[in-house]
């Protein structure tokens, strides 16, 4: 039986695979399946996403989804779903890049800020401003409130998501993003009040 299927696999309709692996469960129908789309699947995540080995990925992930969900839910039109399917996953991509870009963003924009809140470029030679900046830095998270330090740290020096601090946490999403803020502002304080007692 095993030596007929295999070679009567092409002849079947994609409906048809995807019954038999609901009642087997043998991954050899879905690999069928997937070696007739692999290019239609590999074209629809080069559209979105023109990076060939971002395109890869999405096909493999794709296959694996494949073997779970063909057995959770009916599917009627094949080609149509696996479409749907590719599309979402490398809008999902596209998303995760875009927000990791922001962030990265985000987090040179308020490096900097922190940067010209230091006194120390006025105070050390060159030979030692970065030593300095950090040591200035570094005190100054520390007189942060412990919830607002382990965010700042989280967040910015760990580049977590916000997603990511509120399940290593456990404080939510709304408490996350205050501590955050609150702790940018109290960081700035800080180094502020260094600089005057450096001054005096």
């Amino acid at each position: 039986m095993l030596f007929r299927k295999r070679h009567n696999l092409s002849q079947l309709e994609d409906e048809e695979l995807i019954r038999l692996y609901r009642e087997e469960e043998d991954t050899e129908f879905v690999g069928e399946l997937f070696e007739r789309y692999t290019d239609l699947a590999f074209l629809v995540s080069m559209k979105y996403l023109k990076d060939e080995e971002e395109a890869k990925d999405v096909v493999m992930w794709v296959f694996e989804k494949l073997l779970k969900d063909l057995l959770r839910y009916e599917v009627r039109s094949f080609k149509y779903w696996l479409h749907t399917v590719v599309k979402n996953q490398c809008l999902a991509v596209l998303d995760r890049k875009t927000k990791e870009r922001q962030k990265a963003e985000n987090f040179q924009e308020d490096e900097q800020a922190l940067v010209e809140s230091d006194p120390t470029p006025a105070l050390f030679g060159e030979m030692e401003l970065e030593e300095s900046r950090l040591h200035h830095l570094t005190t100054a998270i520390g007189k942060l409130k412990d919830e607002q330090r382990t965010c700042i740290e989280l967040f910015y020096l760990q580049q977590k998501s916000y997603k990511e601090v509120v399940t290593e946490t456990g404080y939510t999403m709304m408490q996350v993003k205050s501590y955050i803020q609150n702790g940018k502002r109290n960081l700035k304080n800080h180094l502020l009040a260094m600089e005057e007692n450096l001054a005096e």
